[in-house]
């Protein structure tokens, strides 16, 4: 239990990270579309997690393949998506992992999970409902932002059998990060490199940034690449991925806090009723009844 709370304490600094993301994004994407995002800040990222790419594990290597395209693949459409919708609705719409999530595990895995996950996976869902209560119509960035949810839900599937698998050789977190900051780099360096004609045009974008942009770019690479990465890793080797999907189901939340701040996104009276359903799914999806006590012996 200790080890699953430290687990769980994790995932909220990686659910919190990815609430100021968003803004983050969004500011970015004035300046540079989304394939050149990916690899600018997994480029920084792989400045730091280089070093750690010496000695990998051949199980550290082929797991973290997979686990950078996945990865890619949920940060490219994400991406894509904020570029045509709002912060939140991408935040929210991102959070429908918590829903995503135990379906796939059902039908893919044969799971089944008691009723109070299930209740908490509903208050979730139900918080989320409230939280999307803008009146715009859905777009083809809520279309991008839901494929990559689906992909995102595939990649804590993964990293919870990742975990299941190794558990005798537990995988060290960070030569994961690595290993998956580097797919990242290079699947994103290729795609520039054919949708911009060469390095010319992304180069000359960077440099142009200043200011808060820059900023952004460098916290984006720093702190939520190679710190997410890795925390994400080490918690959900100790959190299934139930757990993890109503942990990650916080992230709207977050979202919607940073970008009033910081970009003036507000939520009213049913967005603040839906943050409270998700911060008591959260509660209620730790909730485990209590054992019965052993028969006495005579």
């Amino acid at each position: 239990m200790h080890t699953e709370r430290q687990g769980l304490a994790a995932l909220l600094v990686v659910v919190a990270v990815w609430g100021t993301t968003f803004p983050a994004m969004k500011m970015l994407s004035a300046h540079l579309d989304a394939l050149q995002i990916i690899w600018a800040r997994f480029a920084i990222a792989l400045v730091v997690l280089a070093p750690l790419l010496r000695g990998l594990r051949a199980s550290e290597r082929r797991w973290g393949l997979l686990l950078g395209l996945l990865l890619f693949l949920a940060f490219w459409l994400q991406i894509e998506g904020l570029a045509r919708t709002s912060s939140n609705r991408n935040a929210f719409v991102t959070g429908l992992n918590v829903l995503v999530v135990p379906l796939l595990a059902m039908a893919l895995l044969g799971r089944r999970y008691g009723w109070a996950l299930w209740a908490a996976c509903a208050l979730a869902l139900a918080g989320m409902v409230l939280m999307f209560h803008e009146n715009e119509p859905w777009n083809l960035g809520d279309t991008l932002t839901l494929a990559s949810t689906l992909f995102y839900a595939i990649y804590i599937l993964v990293l919870e059998e990742c975990a299941r698998r190794t558990a005798h050789a537990p995988l060290r977190a960070t030569r994961l990060a690595a290993m998956q900051a580097v797919v990242m780099c290079l699947a994103a360096g290729a795609l520039v490199l054919a949708r911009h004609g060469g390095a010319a045009t992304t180069l000359q974008a960077l440099a142009a940034l200043h200011g808060e942009a820059l900023s952004a770019l460098v916290y984006l690479g720093l702190v939520a690449s190679v710190l997410v990465v890795t925390l994400q890793a080490w918690g959900q080797q100790r959190v299934d991925a139930m757990r993890s999907a109503i942990v990650f189901g916080l992230e709207p939340v977050f979202a919607s806090a940073t970008a009033w701040v910081l970009i003036g996104e507000r939520l009213g009276v049913a967005g603040l009723a839906g943050a409270a359903l998700i911060v008591a799914a959260l509660i209620l999806s730790q909730w485990q009844p209590p054992r019965a006590a052993p028969a006495a012996t005579a």
